[in-house]
């Protein structure tokens, strides 16, 4: 038998999962259980994801939670005297501050992403905001204490149901707030998430991409910082200009959370909000601004808001500058890349990563198992098993006129996506998981374990043990074959496998059924 698989085109269909059908998460259905709220004319209370100490879960030690002094209220009962707001004069990456018992700043780095475009280039996220945050929910018209969100969640669009009771201590939100204290999407959002999760605990410590691709359902990207290509500035300027969400990541010191004596926090996650040219004294400078999701502790280096650096420019560069305490700060591309480890684009298209405008990706999707004793065969270490993995054949075409290449510029994007199914997030661990890309000759069929005896693969994505890893190749045009794998044999998860393409592509999974007798 043949493990489930599917496979998805990179277009906008209204199937279930798709961007204009997300499949309603644990069965909740937002207008019937509003509708029926109203109709009671009673407040929602959400069944999934109770007020309780179970919905917080087991935060570390260091939180120093009393959950007996917790309280869960509805923001009504929060602001006093006037009323709670969804939202108040739109939403901004300043809006949140981030609370003291969770260490969930990967994923206030991605919704300060998700809000981080100036207003002249806000209507680039619009889009992706409008479909985390479904417009039009208010504490006014037709309120019922309920709201939804939306996120990308491996592969497929799930609406996520919840009701507006908070925990608080003293009246105070426990986990994120917003700035402005009659405001509370930041802290509805974070719940939606935390329920997708598992709970509120579940979100202690990750990685940004996570919930970065979670609010785009796009391709993912990242790049090793002291690994840099020359023109990764130009990337991200470009990236800038376009419907991505960017962030970065500090290198761990020896403690958590650690503020080094420039003002960078070690292990910690960040935005990136966007890039600049200035001239100084005459000399190009590229210049990257960076935000801290904590609203505060600002890097102290060269082109800091208080830098005299900014003396050296024109007046029309200097429009940029802002001295605000408030988080955010920019830096050289060359500080950034020396005092930042990694940094992780999001978007729903890399069609940005060419500088011809004329030139669109496609994607295509195909999700499958890998099933102990039938198809996880584990990496190439393990040879007499490895060809039992799932096996994708790739046909990449010749690129079209239209198109320009750059020499050496990468054409293909693969990613490879574990999901474990399991209801809580921290209870999930990951596997090492990789690939190998091969060159074929037109050959059919499932290929055999003699086959890779003597083969060399042309490309691989070393393994890692996190939820997703990613690789950015340049192909020849030809056909290629591509084994996703865990690296030991005999584990059990599902994966989603995609590939992102400038050329035209033909991607399918080589059927069970086609395979030849086991050697």
């Amino acid at each position: 038998m043949p493990p489930p698989h599917e496979r998805h085109e990179g277009t906008v269909d209204h199937n279930e999962g798709s961007p204009t059908n997300p499949v309603k998460f644990l069965g909740q259905d937002y207008q019937k259980l509003l509708q029926k709220s109203l109709r009671r004319n009673e407040l929602y209370t959400d069944e999934f994801f109770r007020p309780n100490s179970s919905s917080i879960g087991t935060l570390n030690k260091e939180a120093d939670l009393d959950y007996n002094n917790v309280v869960w209220k509805r923001p009504a009962e929060l602001v006093s005297p006037g009323k709670p707001f969804f939202t108040v004069d739109g939403m901004s990456r300043f809006d949140y501050e981030q609370g003291s018992k969770l260490g969930n700043c990967w994923f206030l780095a991605s919704i300060g992403a998700l809000t981080s475009k100036d207003e002249e280039t806000s209507f680039m996220t619009k889009d992706i905001i409008n479909q985390v945050i479904p417009a039009g929910q208010t504490f006014s018209n037709n309120y019922a204490g309920i709201f939804h969100f939306r996120f990308w969640r491996f592969g497929k669009w799930i609406d996520v149901v919840i009701d507006d009771l908070l925990p608080t201590i003293d009246d105070k939100l426990i986990f994120v707030g917003s700035k402005t204290s009659n405001e509370f999407w930041p802290a509805l959002l974070e719940k939606a998430y935390a329920k997708v999760c598992g709970s509120y605990a579940d979100l202690d410590g990750g990685f940004m991409s996570e919930a970065l691709m979670d609010f785009t359902g796009g391709v993912h990207m990242e790049f090793v910082l002291n690994e840099a290509p020359a023109y990764l500035w130009d990337i991200m300027d470009r990236a800038a200009k376009s419907q991505t969400l960017m962030g970065c990541a500090s290198y761990h010191g020896e403690t958590r959370e650690a503020v080094s004596p420039n003002g960078i926090v070690g292990g910690h996650a960040y935005t990136v909000t966007g890039v600049s040219k200035v001239l100084s004294e005459g000399n190009p400078v590229d210049l990257v601004r960076v935000l801290n999701p904590w609203g505060n502790t600002e890097w102290n280096g060269d082109w800091n808001d208080e830098s005299s650096l900014w003396d050296t420019v024109s007046k029309e560069d200097l429009k940029c500058r802002e001295s605000l305490e408030n988080g955010e700060f920019w830096m050289s591309m060359e500080d950034f890349t020396r005092h930042f480890e990694s940094l992780d684009i999001c978007c729903l298209s890399p069609d940005f990563l060419d500088r011809s405008s004329g030139c669109h990706w496609k994607s295509q999707r195909n999700f499958g198992k890998w099933i102990p004793g039938t198809t996880a065969g584990g990496s190439m270490d393990n040879m007499e098993t490895f060809w039992k993995n799932p096996q994708f054949r790739v046909r990449i075409e010749e690129l079209s006129e239209d198109y320009t290449h750059e020499e050496g510029a990468e054409n293909i994007l693969v990613s490879l996506m574990q999901n474990h199914e399991k209801r809580n997030r921290s209870s999930q661990k990951n596997f090492m998981i990789g690939f190998y890309v091969f060159k074929v000759r037109g050959e059919g069929g499932k290929f055999s374990a003699e086959f890779f005896n003597d083969k060399t693969p042309v490309e691989m994505k070393s393994f890692q043990n996190l939820r997703e890893v990613m690789g950015f190749f340049w192909l020849e045009p030809g056909e290629y074959l591509i084994v996703p794998c865990t690296e030991n044999p005999g584990q059990t998860a599902s994966f989603v496998l995609s590939v992102f393409s400038k050329h035209e592509t033909h991607f399918e999974y080589i059927e069970e059924e086609e395979n030849e007798d086991d050697p």
